[in-house]
């Protein structure tokens, strides 16, 4: 997928909008999938991205999270984390499924299939120019960033 068109969906989002990646070009892109709104990991993850993202729409880099959590929980979240980007609705695993993003995974010795914590980079032209799968939270929106300032 790197280095190839990213591929395109239409989904809800906050804001009652509708996202379509493929209209968001001539902007850099940054995609981050996470599995559960109001959850620590996913909380700490889109703080990283609040805190940051002045720098990164000084970039000229758009940031949206996506999960397969409801509208009414991306609202709720979004407002109170005071999240300045949107998040994205995909309950049926639309772009989870473009993206490759489901994964079994261990929740308390059982075994369930849920959205490996990912981010992409999508350049202006609409092309995937870097991914992170299994990613860990420390950190993550920082490299995030110093990986678009080179693009």
């Amino acid at each position: 997928m790197l280095d190839q068109a990213a591929p395109d969906f239409s989904l809800p989002a906050t804001g009652n909008q509708t996202i379509t990646l493929s209209a968001l070009q001539g902007h850099k892109v940054v995609l981050y999938f996470y599995p559960k709104d109001s959850t620590p990991g996913c909380t700490t993850e889109s703080q990283q991205f609040r805190d940051l993202h002045p720098e990164f729409l000084a970039a000229g880099t758009i940031v949206l999270g996506i999960s397969r959590d409801s509208l009414k929980s991306h609202d709720n979240f979004r407002a109170k984390q005071a999240l300045p980007f949107d998040l994205v609705s995909d309950p049926d695993e639309t772009a989870c499924t473009l993206f490759g993003v489901m994964k079994m995974k261990n929740m308390y010795g059982k075994q369930v299939r849920g959205i490996e914590r990912s981010t992409f980079v999508i350049d202006a032209a609409g092309v995937l120019r870097r991914e992170w799968r299994g990613v860990k939270v420390p950190g993550h929106a920082q490299e995030v960033l110093d990986y678009i300032r080179t693009l």
